[in-house]
């Protein structure tokens, strides 16, 4: 049962963070939406990545820009179970060698695949590359014998975030207010990251 709120403003404890998060579900395969490749990149499935690989990209696509933090303050163990785990399978966009997106999908639920963390690094901002990337998922997702194929964002997330996924094909279901210990605060990221969100240490 939804306990009912009223109408009005509320005080975020000093050391949090608020956020507005939208889940999101598209329940059939949507038609691709056609655009040129990007020229200069390599699509290709990161096979059990170390943790200093896969910390390096998490932080380079969302730590730093977009206050990205739960996987870099997870333990070792817990995260290696999950990026070693055949049903949560990753993908990047490769410049030169180098991994600068961030693809992760989660089939672990019967049924259902879950748009773990899909993000770009800045060297491919405005290059096309979302959407090629978004292709991939759709496609990679419902390759499988799933009903549901769903993500979550909210408002610490770019901006472009929540009106991409609902072009992609995705529908919004349901919102939450999420509180939550500043990663700046906690030292789990730099005080510089996110600069469109205050810090307030009280």
């Amino acid at each position: 049962m939804t306990r009912s709120l009223a109408n009005g403003f509320y005080d975020v404890p000093a050391g949090k963070v608020a956020a507005v998060v939208t889940h999101l579900e598209m329940r059939a395969r949507v038609p691709e939406r056609v655009g040129p490749r990007p020229e200069g990149l390599t699509f290709r499935k990161m096979d059990q990545p170390d943790l200093h690989t896969y910390r390096d990209l998490y932080a380079r696509v969302g730590g730093i820009a977009w206050l990205w933090f739960s996987r870099l303050q997870m333990a070792d163990e817990a995260l290696e179970a999950i990026i070693s785990d055949p049903d949560c399978p990753l993908y990047t966009l490769e410049v030169d060698g180098r991994p600068e997106a961030i693809l992760e999908l989660d089939f672990r639920v019967e049924g259902e695949c879950e748009l773990a963390f899909f993000g770009l690094a800045h060297a491919l901002i405005g290059r096309g590359a979302g959407r090629y990337l978004m292709n991939q998922a759709i496609r990679l997702a419902w390759d499988r014998p799933i009903t549901r194929f769903h993500v979550h964002t909210c408002t610490l997330d770019s901006p472009d975030a929540l009106p991409f996924y609902i072009r992609s094909g995705f529908r919004p279901i349901r919102q939450q207010i999420e509180i939550t210990d500043d990663p700046r605060i906690t030292g789990t990221l730099p005080p510089e990251a996110g600069p469109h969100v205050p810090v307030f240490e009280g």
